[in-house]
């Protein structure tokens, strides 16, 4: 006997398992787990009402919020396909997303309802608006409309090759393209994290990650796998993180580096009764050593790196602990868990392979490109043959990010193929030096990347927020690459800036740095 692998089911077994637990919690709102998934039902019961139906396309535009993590379950249960976007696009991305997927249906939180409005004219295939919050003229209202409805849909049978999602990429140097991922997809990778992260009812999780960023992370549908409480969070700032850590009885979280290194430096009053023993999962981009070294040590947090693509539904390594590991002085198992680590049992078969797709020798020194292939592999791109074509070839999935294997079998990512610095000959590793600049005690973040060089081809040049007071040198941050690294490695040049330009989900936009686009001069 056979069904179908789908995360509706977890929503299922949590319906009997779980009713009167508490499920979700949103600022002054709270539902069980009864309640949750009954208001679920009864959006569903109002999607198919407008006719809606398996293979549509249903576009959600909203920051964490217990609509938006509702749209998980009510839409895909009645086969239609999620499409959750990231909130802090432009007006014309959202537009070229709406029509790329064909949505039908555009839901909305109120921040969002004047750029839908702005363009609302030329998303022609879309049959109705939905205001999640607020009210719009010619907009459903949500909670209105749910509440009007019978929890009792009409169920639909789901194949597990059936789309789920479409995951749309942040599109840093062309448009956006939309990752197809399935029921099979997400339940492997459900599966794959569950057999990894010892999860319980009596865990208690903290939204930091966006919904939207690869149906953040699958923990839409891990939590309410494990009967767990989703604690949503609306604007990811260290204050409220650590309100609601504190408040809420926070045991987890996933965050980008980025946020982490907000985390790690925050003041000291804000960690001022912060529990001990939170466990978080980070990822997104390789975090610096020196990041898990301040949460472990001054935090006692414990924390697992893992590695992904929106294209792998998305995790497929996991930096796993081992007992030989844990003897190891703090600063030296930080550098351990700064690499991504080994496969999940789940997610399929992951080779480090050279230009000519033969395996690198684990040295922890040729570099070779992360292939993948599995259950957790997307559909492919939506209405785009010729990206899949070129991301997919011989049934290897070809993730572009440049790493080394290690005699353990672990790999570490050196860079993206496209960032790798070649000066001289040699190539230089952008994360490695950064890493390296992560380490001194000024430094809070630090981006590295190519500029053209008249002698070298290229050099590096370091983009490096200080530390809130802090102050140091260009010289004297040269000095300490140098006093760390091969001399070649050394930045011939450091900027120091305000910000970093980047994406929604915390990675650096390089392009932006090598292009001046940011109007950042060298100095």
């Amino acid at each position: 006997m056979e069904t179908a692998l789908t995360p509706m089911d977890f929503a299922r077994r949590a319906r009997r398992l779980y009713a009167d637990r508490e499920a979700v919690v949103d600022g002054d709102k709270r539902f069980t787990y009864a309640q949750f998934l009954d208001r679920c039902d009864r959006w569903s019961s109002a999607l198919q009402g407008i006719g809606v139906g398996p293979g549509d396309r249903v576009v959600y535009i909203a920051p964490n919020t217990h609509s938006h993590l509702e749209s998980f379950y009510a839409v895909p249960q009645i086969g239609a396909v999620l499409v959750p976007v990231n909130y802090r696009l432009l007006p014309e991305d959202f537009e070229y997303i709406i029509n790329h997927c064909g949505a039908t249906v555009v839901c909305a939180h109120s921040d969002y309802l004047e750029a839908i409005n702005g363009i609302r004219n030329k998303l022609t295939g879309v049959q109705h608006f939905v205001a999640l919050e607020g009210v719009g003229e010619n907009w459903i209202d949500y909670e209105n409309t749910l509440a009007a409805h019978s929890p009792d849909f009409t169920e639909v049978e789901i194949n597990e090759t059936d789309l789920l999602t479409i995951n749309y990429t942040s599109g840093t140097t062309a448009r956006p393209k939309g990752v197809m991922i399935t029921h099979r997809n997400a339940y492997i990778n459900v599966m794959g994290t569950l057999a990894h992260h010892h999860l319980t009812p009596a865990d208690r999780y903290l939204w930091t990650l966006p919904m939207f960023h690869a149906n953040g992370w699958t923990f839409t549908w891990i939590n309410t796998a494990r009967g767990m409480t989703h604690v949503c969070l609306r604007r990811v700032e260290p204050p409220l993180i650590f309100q609601l850590i504190k408040s809420e009885n926070i045991t987890m979280f996933c965050a980008a580096p980025t946020v982490l290194i907000g985390i790690a430096n925050a003041p000291k009053e804000l960690c001022a009764g912060a529990p001990r023993g939170v466990r978080l999962f980070t990822a997104g981009a390789p975090p610096a050593a020196a990041t898990i070294e301040q949460i472990e040590r001054d935090l006692g947090w414990e924390l697992t790196h893992v590695y992904g693509l929106t294209e792998t539904a998305p995790l497929i390594t996991v930096c796993e602990a081992r007992p030989e590991h844990q003897n190891l002085p703090v600063e030296e198992r930080a550098k351990i868990k700064a690499r991504q680590g080994v496969e999940l049992v789940s997610s399929g078969e992951l080779r480090v392979v050279d230009e000519d797709g033969n395996e690198v020798p684990h040295d922890g020194e040729t570099l070779g490109e992360i292939t993948v292939r599995g259950n957790v592999v997307m559909k492919g791109y939506y209405n785009d043959p010729e990206a899949t074509d070129a991301a997919i070839k011989n049934g290897w999935f070809h993730s572009g990010d440049a790493a080394v294997v290690h005699p353990d079998g672990f790999a570490e990512i050196q860079d993206r193929f496209k960032d790798v610095i070649i000066s001289g000959g040699e190539n230089i590793s952008s994360v490695e030096v950064e890493g390296c600049l992560l380490h001194h005690p000024a430094v809070q973040e630090a981006a590295v990347v190519g500029m053209p060089h008249e002698k070298w081809g290229e050099s590096p040049h370091a983009f490096v927020i200080l530390q809130p007071g802090a102050e140091t040198t260009e010289d004297a941050l040269k000095l300490h690459v140098r006093d760390s690294l091969a001399h070649f490695k050394t930045p011939q040049w450091v900027s120091f800036v305000e910000e970093l330009p980047k994406t929604a989900t915390g990675k650096v936009q390089k392009f932006v740095l090598r292009g001046g686009k940011a109007g950042i001069a060298r100095q």
